[in-house]
């Protein structure tokens, strides 16, 4: 009841600085371009109009959901106590993991709402418009899901960088570091590795257990294969096998970046210094 609490006061908090607002405005406009224009090369090549916005919001999720996510939690513990206001709330009859959960909790859910009401509105744009096929229905809902899950994961990399540091620039620019490394440089470098290697050592099952410790490649992955007219319409499936694992993994594995960063965020919260 104390970590729904604190989630509460999380959310008020957003809807007070218009977080949620404004983040469902920019996913909802994001998305009904995508939806309305994504949809003009269907007489073409025949493909299902949701498959496209499919594989263009997936692509755009990528970049956006976990910048959002970290610019939301990077200050959820140095913020407050470079407000003055943690000593104030540990004065509570508190823990301290429920204070890391709580905000995480909380952010999420602002994540959540926002992702859910702006990626919906192209889903019923494109409702209205007729000719989307049930396939494509369940591969726009689990794109919508595992986006925010995705947001997830970053929201608690981003409470566990908050707990790391004592300064919100040093957060901030942590978080940018954190974005820059799972969003740019870890398949560049990854890709760099697999040029030089030239399948070597590097085969397909290593391939596959690399992506995995990219929370952006597994969401990548398990929306450019779970529906086949999904895979069909992108015209690839990830670096890696599209058959080589599971959806079920994926979704694990996701799961996981969500639950491995905020275990990390409460034990180092639990031996901080105030």
């Amino acid at each position: 009841m104390k970590v729904l609490t604190i989630a509460a006061q999380e959310v008020r908090t957003g809807l007070r600085n218009r977080w949620v607002l404004a983040i469902t405005v920019l996913l909802a406009a994001l998305a009904l371009s995508l939806a309305l224009l994504g949809s003009a090369p269907v007489g073409v090549v025949k493909a299902d109009p949701l498959a496209v916005v499919v594989v263009s919001l997936a692509s755009l999720t990528i970049f956006l959901v976990p910048l959002i996510a970290l610019l939301l939690s990077f200050d959820a513990i140095v913020g407050e106590h470079e407000r003055g206001t943690l000593l104030l709330l540990l004065s509570y009859p508190l823990s301290r993991w429920q204070v890391v959960v709580g905000k995480v909790l909380g952010q999420i859910a602002i994540l959540a709402v926002a992702t859910v009401l702006g990626y919906g509105a192209a889903g019923v744009a494109l409702w209205l418009k007729g000719g989307v096929g049930i396939e494509a229905w369940l591969a726009y809902g689990a794109m919508m899901a595992t986006s925010v899950m995705l947001g997830a994961s970053f929201v608690a990399i981003g409470c566990l960088a908050s707990t790391l540091v004592r300064e919100r620039a040093t957060a901030a620019g942590l978080a940018v570091g954190v974005w820059l490394l799972f969003v740019l440089l870890f398949d560049t470098a990854l890709l760099g590795v697999l040029g030089a290697d030239q399948g070597r050592i590097v085969g397909k099952t290593a391939l596959d257990a690399l992506l995995l410790l990219n929370p952006t490649d597994v969401y990548r992955l398990f929306n450019m294969t779970a529906s086949r007219s999904v895979s069909v319409y992108s015209g690839m499936a990830g670096p890696g096998d599209p058959q080589a694992v599971a959806p079920w993994i994926y979704i694990a594995v996701l799961a996981a970046w969500i639950a491995v960063p905020l275990a990390a965020a409460v034990a180092v919260f639990r031996r901080r210094a105030l």
